[in-house]
């Protein structure tokens, strides 16, 4: 489920998100860059208690398929900071993500999110805890499919 702010916002540039965002941008997100398409940045602000990541994307990065398995609780939330980005079900269509939405991810449910083509993104990424939860990565989002989003 996505709650959308009412606010409009264009497209964004990746040097002004690095210059402007609230937290640290981090590094070339290179250990998980295998499930990307793109360039990503990553910068894990909490692994106590709630584990949340900074997450930036490049115009046009988005990353694979997922799935954040659990037996009982989990999932993931996505608070999103800057720019204009994606977020899709599977089987459902995508849906438009800007400053101040927030997705909440239900365990177990096939998805990807990542930035627009023409606009670099950025979101907080929260791991909601469970009992037996793990991530799988599925097939890489189809370029065709992702290139008709504006």
């Amino acid at each position: 489920m996505i709650v959308n702010n009412e606010t409009t916002s264009g497209n964004e540039t990746l040097e002004n998100i690095m210059a402007t965002s609230l937290f640290p941008v981090g590094g070339k997100n290179v250990n998980y860059a295998q499930y990307f398409d793109g360039t990503s940045y990553l910068n894990m602000l909490s692994m106590d208690q709630v584990i949340i990541g900074n997450v930036t994307f490049e115009p046009g990065c988005r990353n694979h398929w997922h799935i954040h398995h659990a037996d009982k609780g989990g999932g993931q939330m996505l608070l999103v900071t800057a720019g204009r980005g994606y977020y899709q079900e599977w089987g459902k269509a995508p849906q438009e993500l800007k400053p101040g939405d927030v997705v909440h991810i239900p365990a177990n449910v096939k998805h990807w999110h990542g930035a627009a083509p023409n606009s670099a993104f950025q979101h907080l990424a929260i791991e909601v805890s469970g009992e037996n939860t793990s991530n799988e990565w599925c097939e890489a989002v189809d370029a065709a499919e992702y290139n008709k989003l504006k």
